[in-house]
């Protein structure tokens, strides 16, 4: 069974419905955030970044980060309103939160003291409710949550 290594929680900057993770030591990435962002896709992967298309246009999402050292137990569907699985590769362990509005955002997430390849699995919950802000008043502060969970796709 599975066991969890690490756990960080974030707060993303939601900018034109769109944050991404990308390596902390961006610079030589092929394709930096936002560029080519698919706002058609809940999670779509680049070469060393991750894109998260959100439910709202601009708030503060809540993200909580679970390191595992093989394939975390399945998330009940009824639990998150979205779900998706891709591979990531890493060359650092080490990753930022970046916002269409912002740009990076200050703390880092660490995966690993080195690079690696990995499966992580996207969640998310309180869509439309961060769309109904959207809309109405404005902004909102963890009102759609994210769940992303890391493990070694050799694992």
């Amino acid at each position: 069974m599975a066991q969890l290594v690490r756990h960080q929680r974030v707060d993303a900057y939601v900018g034109y419905h769109a944050f991404g993770l990308q390596e902390s030591d961006d610079a030589d990435l092929p394709v930096p955030f936002p560029d080519e962002f698919d706002f058609g896709a809940f999670l779509s992967a680049h070469p060393g970044r991750l894109d998260i298309t959100s439910g709202g246009h601009t708030h503060t999402a809540t993200v909580s980060v679970e390191v595992w050292d093989g394939p975390p137990p399945p998330q009940d569907p009824a639990g998150w309103d979205e779900q998706a699985e891709t591979d990531f590769e890493s060359t650092s362990g080490q990753l930022a939160v970046w916002s269409m509005h912002t740009g990076r955002m200050d703390q880092d997430i660490t995966l690993a003291q080195s690079g690696g390849s990995w499966r992580v699995r996207v969640c998310s919950a309180g869509r439309a409710e961060a769309a109904a802000l959207s809309e109405g008043e404005g902004t909102g502060v963890g009102v759609e949550r994210y769940l992303l969970q890391f493990w070694p796709a050799d694992a």
